[in-house]
């Protein structure tokens, strides 16, 4: 099971939301090069580098941070306000390995087949973000008519082939991620689900692996606020004793 630390973008900052909320905010540091030297230092395979601007439609020179962060050489999976091929095109030119694909895909799916056309799945993420039972689009300030089960299945069937899945209420809490749902909806959809969203222990991590239907998870704010470590977190990602 893949780990990604998490580096959310604002300002060019590194920060935290609770439930998305751009009024619930917690700062962590003006630098995100050096929290990506942290995490790759540490060990981490992936990064999950979020624009936050972006996702609130908000002028940003996040893909700027992008670049910066790409030359250290790690993979990113870059979301944000990606709602076209151009966008992701410009994110790709910037650097990020892999982008995320939200509220454009829920509105069309079909973006899908033209998009793996284009780049191949692999290089693509789709998020299936839940308030309430419904995906939530435009930076989770809506809700769109999709369950993440349906919206998945019909992204899978276009060749959608890695998920992200975040259940919004629990997101930035350190309240527990949800095992249970992650785990049912990559087994409902076929798809290889990154769970996001609520991690807040090391047992969170061991129980994602433990159901060996979760593809990864993001870890955010247990990180920052120290909680475990991200080598602690890698060992429990791998570790099945």
């Amino acid at each position: 099971m893949i780990l990604y630390p998490a580096i959310d973008l604002r300002g060019g900052q590194v920060v935290r939301l609770q439930q998305g909320d751009p009024a619930r905010q917690t700062h962590y540091s003006a630098d995100p090069l050096a929290v990506a030297r942290r995490w790759q230092e540490a060990g981490a395979a992936w990064l999950h580098v979020i624009n936050l601007d972006g996702a609130f439609q908000a002028a940003n020179d996040n893909l700027a941070v992008l670049a910066r962060l790409a030359g250290l050489g790690i993979p990113i999976q870059f979301g944000g306000g990606i709602r076209s091929l151009e966008d992701a095109a410009q994110a790709f030119d910037a650097g990020a390995a892999r982008v995320i694909l939200g509220t454009a895909v829920a509105q069309d799916p079909a973006l899908v087949e033209a998009f793996v056309a284009r780049w191949g799945a692999e290089r693509l993420a789709v998020a299936l973000d839940s308030r309430g039972g419904q995906v939530a689009i435009h930076g989770w300030q809506a809700a769109s008519a999709w369950t993440p089960v349906a919206l998945g299945r019909a992204l899978a069937q276009r060749g959608a082939v890695h998920a992200l899945y975040t259940d919004v209420a629990r997101d930035g809490g350190l309240q527990g991620v949800d095992v249970a749902g992650t785990a049912r909806l990559a087994a409902e959809t076929g798809l290889q689900v990154i769970a996001s969203g609520g991690v807040a222990s090391l047992e969170d991590i061991r129980a994602l692996r433990a159901t060996g239907q979760v593809a990864g998870a993001v870890v955010g704010k247990a990180l920052y606020e120290g909680i475990f470590s991200l080598a602690e977190a890698l060992h429990a990602a791998a570790d099945p004793s």
